[in-house]
């Protein structure tokens, strides 16, 4: 297992997935490495569920912090085709985040909320001796709805079009500009573009209107390891082949540059907030005009093949061993600490 991130499959099998409690009937599908959600069955109806840390950053403001940290946790139900529609949430709160702080935070969490309609129905609120931002708690959200709407993580089937939203290191690139402008030498308008990204970290609205477009067989945000990761993560969960070209996948403004300086591959680095998508080419067109009417850039990048893994480019790419944004984010944090 890496010292940073996500674990990996071979730690995930060997410790986790062999151990997961009393073995239930109404759990129709469990925990699988690089899936996003958990699936219930109850009495017929489906019910998604995920868990995710609460990552709040106070240098993106508060209001803004929230917002983020709330569109994370619910992205991974989101993906399931069905509307998030409730929220459990802890915060174990380092002792001198004061009231008021977080009475900004949560008021901008619940608006957010309220508006995708989502009911937070419990929680825990405490602060704790040794609790730091950003890693300040936990939530789980739950998406309720007909087992017929659901779009399984295992969905792509051979013959589908892969579909990719906002492209390479969307999340990354927004969040390290954002929170380290100092430490970039880019062009002013170059570093605006860049920060700009960050307003992009959020798939929740995009999985709702894909699903509702109709015709998606799998949905996957990609978020630690990338869009390499996010591909071999979808081909993996079905067993099939995904052979891609990235000049069919847009890149957003500022993504190359403050990747190049910080010497890092975009194509590896999070992009929470970038959707991969296998759906019935019948419907291919449907989705991409109903993200695009919303602004959301997408390509039709590739196609799922019969076989396993992932070719880019006509290279074959495997699952990247680490995310480099974590190491660039640690250098970018202690240089800003330096006097």
């Amino acid at each position: 297992m890496s010292d940073l991130g996500k674990v990996d499959r071979a730690f995930f099998d060997r410790y986790v997935f062999s151990n997961l409690g009393a073995d239930r009937d109404d759990v129709a599908l469990g925990p699988t490495h690089g899936v996003d959600f958990g699936l219930l069955d109850v009495d017929g109806t489906a019910v998604a569920v995920a868990t995710d840390p609460v990552s709040v950053l106070p240098d993106l403001g508060l209001a803004r912090a929230g917002r983020f940290a709330l569109d994370f946790v619910l992205a991974d139900v989101a993906v399931s085709g069905l509307p998030p529609s409730h929220l459990a949430v802890s915060f174990t709160l380092p002792p001198e985040f004061e009231d008021e702080a977080f009475a900004e935070l949560w008021t901008a969490m619940h608006e957010e909320a309220a508006d995708l309609g989502v009911s937070i129905v419990t929680g825990h609120t405490a602060r704790y001796a040794g609790c730091s931002f950003p890693w300040v708690g936990g939530a789980t959200a739950l998406a309720v709805g007909d087992p017929g709407d659901v779009i399984r993580p295992d969905g792509a089937r051979v013959g589908d079009d892969v579909l990719v939203t906002k492209g390479p290191a969307v999340e990354a690139t927004g969040l390290l500009t954002t929170l380290f402008p100092d430490q970039f030498d880019l062009p002013a308008d170059t570093l605006r573009e860049a920060q700009a990204r960050l307003d992009e970290a959020d798939c929740v609205r995009d999985a709702m209107t894909a699903a509702a477009a109709g015709g998606v067989h799998a949905m996957h945000d990609a978020t630690e390891c990338g869009l390499f990761g996010a591909l071999n993560e979808v081909a993996d969960g079905a067993g099939v082949h995904l052979d891609v070209s990235t000049d069919e996948i847009p890149v957003r403004p500022g993504v190359r540059e403050a990747c190049a300086f910080l010497d890092i591959d975009p194509w590896t680095a999070t992009t929470g907030g970038t959707l991969v998508l296998a759906v019935d080419p019948d419907s291919t067109a449907a989705v991409v005009s109903a993200l695009e009417s919303e602004g959301t850039p997408v390509g039709v990048a590739g196609t799922v093949c019969e076989g396993t893994g992932v070719t880019v480019d006509g290279e074959s790419v495997p699952h990247p061993e680490v995310d480099p944004s974590w190491a660039a984010y640690e250098e970018l944090a202690r240089r800003s600490e330096s006097p």
